[in-house]
């Protein structure tokens, strides 16, 4: 029995909808996604989909609006379980430790939306429960963020326009300094399906 999982996280219809999108990180998060999906079926490793969802707010990620579901490309197979989270990391409110420790899990590779936020605080979390844990970078995506003062009201151009907005490019290069060497080992999408031999940075 394999010792390794594959933990996708929020790649979800829900972020989709939102005006923000086309400004994403990584216009191939599907197929970047899909291809460790492929890769870890064929090592016989673990797949595990979390999806995120806030009952009864109204918001993209109520479930009563029908987004709380995998972005269109990404299809389990069957018996990959499909767990359905209401807190940023994947534990908390899941059953996914409990899955885990059942698999004989040691290893979890993540990835998903949003590289920041629920992927990030997943790693965090699944490191000090004891998992080795690898950080999939270019299988994860973010979107500007706006300055903690900035209306919520403003648009998209505006927080785009806004000097004080975090970039992509600096977050995924904030998120990775922050992990590497303390909850996870920042590898690429070839590095994990084995496309690309070079070494891993850790």
């Amino acid at each position: 029995m394999s010792r390794a999982a594959l933990v996708v996280i929020d790649a979800q219809e829900s972020f989709r909808q939102r005006p923000i999108w086309a400004y994403g990180s990584n216009p191939d998060l599907v197929r970047q996604v899909d291809r460790l999906v492929a890769a870890a079926r064929e090592r016989g490793d673990l797949v595990v989909w979390v999806l995120h969802s806030e009952p009864g707010t109204g918001t993209l990620f109520d479930p009563a609006l029908g987004y709380v579901r995998l972005l269109d490309g990404l299809v389990p197979a069957d018996r990959e379980p499909i767990l359905v989270k209401t807190a940023h990391n994947a534990f908390t409110t899941t059953n996914l430790q409990q899955l885990l420790t059942h698999a004989g899990i040691q290893d979890i590779t993540v990835c998903g939306i949003r590289t920041e936020q629920c992927v990030e605080t997943t790693t965090r979390v699944g490191s000090d429960l004891g998992y080795r844990m690898t950080f999939v970078s270019d299988a994860t995506l973010t979107f500007p963020i706006p300055h903690w003062d900035l209306p919520e009201t403003a648009t998209v151009a505006e927080i785009l326009a806004d000097p004080r907005t975090l970039t992509n490019e600096a977050i995924v290069t904030r998120t990775e300094y922050a992990l590497a060497g303390r909850f996870a080992t920042i590898r690429t999408v070839d590095e994990v399906t084995g496309a690309n031999l070079a070494g891993s940075r850790s």
